[in-house]
């Protein structure tokens, strides 16, 4: 008898990787609000609202990351504009957040009011309610990628050409988005968010929501990813990613089992993004540039391909290492990452975990 879908998804992971992930929340849920609320600031214990902020941010780049995973590491899909998605979903809660912002009810943002007009346009209807907002950052990411999905791969486009497809089509959505009359708030994006759902944005509370929230998101995504890939379609796409002409052979259609995968893959990205802008507090056209994309590349050839966990651990590493470089040699920074990403080419193929795992056996090899 073929088990429930809930078992299914809970039998995926091992009791080990239960138990690192329920350390995870509890640090997550429990132990970062203590240190930040309860422990004074002057104690070296206390955790600050930058650090909050910084790690909130960098475990929405792990969702990102995993997506990420998803395609390339099982599906062998290389996308060099995840960060479309990203920024299509930040951009939706990011309505919903300047709608907030205006003083009376129903107002313009006030980038609209600086630009003179008069009525909001029609995509911005609805975008008030929270609802409505949740919804599209969800369908938004879904129907592009869709729709772009679907006539790249019923056309067979794969390798480094789809690679440059995506680069391509993530830098003319952001030169769309940098004109004002778009109606997005142009090179200034949007910023100076005060309240999301009546709480104020920067209060410490509304910051440890949010960071809950998106450790919780982490940790439920790497579940419904761990049971994705060991699950039949997981297996079938791993397959595909092989040797996608002898899976044509024996029966399966690629394009729906890349299509789904592609989806999922930029719904995950939109729910980081709407994530990520209410705790940076901006979201603007940058978010959509290539370089930003390759980045996303770079974490999880850094962390491990096909992993889950690797992609998690390149993003904390990567972006670690920017704050770190960005303050004291903001000049040798993409010197750093460019030899980061040539030496993981070349000496660590399989990345992090990949070198973990090696040490691990040598070790157990050794005793």
């Amino acid at each position: 008898m073929r088990k429930p879908l809930t078992l299914r998804v809970l039998s995926a992971l091992d009791s080990k990787s239960w138990l690192a992930l329920g350390i995870f929340l509890a640090l997550a849920l429990i132990l970062v609000p203590v240190l930040n609320l309860a422990v004074p600031e002057d104690s070296a214990f206390h955790m600050s609202a930058y650090a909050i902020t910084l790690i909130g941010k960098i475990m929405c780049y792990a969702l990102v990351a995993v997506a990420m995973d998803l395609i390339w590491g099982y599906g062998g899909i290389l996308s060099l504009g995840h960060g479309l998605f990203f920024a299509l979903g930040g951009y939706a809660f990011g309505m919903y957040l300047m709608r907030q912002a205006g003083s009376d009810a129903g107002a313009l943002p006030a980038f609209m009011i600086f630009l003179d007009w008069k009525a909001l346009p029609w995509f911005w209807l609805g975008s008030d309610s929270f609802v409505w907002v949740i919804l599209l950052v969800v369908v938004v990411p879904a129907l592009v990628a869709f729709v772009f999905g679907y006539f790249a791969f019923r056309s067979r486009i794969k390798g480094v050409y789809f690679s440059i497809i995506t680069q391509a089509l993530t830098y003319a959505a952001m030169l769309l988005f940098f004109r004002n009359e778009t109606g997005f708030g142009g090179n200034n994006g949007f910023t100076d968010f005060r309240l999301v759902l009546e709480h104020s944005i920067t209060s410490p509370q509304t910051r440890l929501v949010l960071f809950g929230l998106t450790a919780i998101m982490l940790a439920a995504t790497l579940v419904f990813s761990r049971w994705l890939v060991t699950s039949k379609f997981g297996r079938v796409l791993t397959a595909i990613r092989d040797s996608e002409s002898r899976m044509m052979f024996i029966g399966y259609n690629p394009l729906w089992y890349k299509l789904f995968i592609w989806v999922v893959s930029a719904v995950l990205c939109g729910i980081a993004g709407a994530l990520y802008v209410p705790q940076v507090g901006i979201i603007n056209p940058s978010e959509m540039s290539p370089a930003n994309s390759i980045e996303i590349a770079i974490w999880v050839a850094v962390g491990g391909r096909a992993t889950l966990i690797g992609p998690v651990i390149g993003a904390f590493v990567v972006n670690l290492a920017k704050s770190w470089f960005t303050v004291s040699f903001p000049e040798y920074w993409l010197f750093f990452l460019g030899l980061l990403f040539i030496v993981v080419t070349l000496m660590l193929p399989q990345g992090l975990v990949g070198l973990w795992k090696k040490l691990m056996l040598k070790k157990g090899a050794a005793a």
